[in-house]
């Protein structure tokens, strides 16, 4: 970039805690709140926030459009599942990253009835959420609710 392309006119954005949208997309059981986003910052291409859910509890199956997600988990034990009738899962942990792409039909879980599940997520170009037709809980092979 040379130094005709750079940018002066535009400042950092701090979004202080208590001040994040809350007003996202929810699937569920699964709560989003926006840190970074078009809904209070000037960012055109990213959202990212934190995502959770109470013990036991899951969202309801949903996928991100055209969004490309990334997601950290801070604490809890989680489960993605996925694939048709949503047979096939993966697990995570405290430390793991995960990687949806997009279109992709989902459930995300808390595996655990005690502790709460709560991680980062980050999406470009936006917090596209498009929930699709609820499933049974019997259907998602371990979980079960608090």
């Amino acid at each position: 970039m040379s130094e005709n392309e750079l940018r002066w006119d535009r400042v950092p954005q701090v979004t202080r805690s208590g001040e994040e949208d809350t007003q996202t997309m929810s699937s569920g059981g699964c709560v989003r709140v926006s840190g970074v986003g078009p809904q209070h910052t000037e960012a055109t291409k990213i959202w990212f926030g934190q995502v959770s859910n109470e013990p036991g509890y899951r969202s309801l199956p949903h996928h991100h459009g055209e969004a490309e997600t990334g997601g950290y988990v801070l604490r809890g034990a989680g489960r993605i599942y996925f694939g048709e009738g949503y047979r096939e899962y993966l697990d995570m942990t405290a430390g793991d990253w995960v990687f949806v792409p997009p279109f992709m039909p989902h459930v995300e879980a808390n595996m655990s009835t005690t502790e709460e599940l709560v991680w980062l997520t980050t999406r470009t170009p936006d917090n596209i959420v498009v929930n699709l037709d609820e499933v049974d809980d019997s259907t998602l092979e371990g979980f079960r609710r608090a």
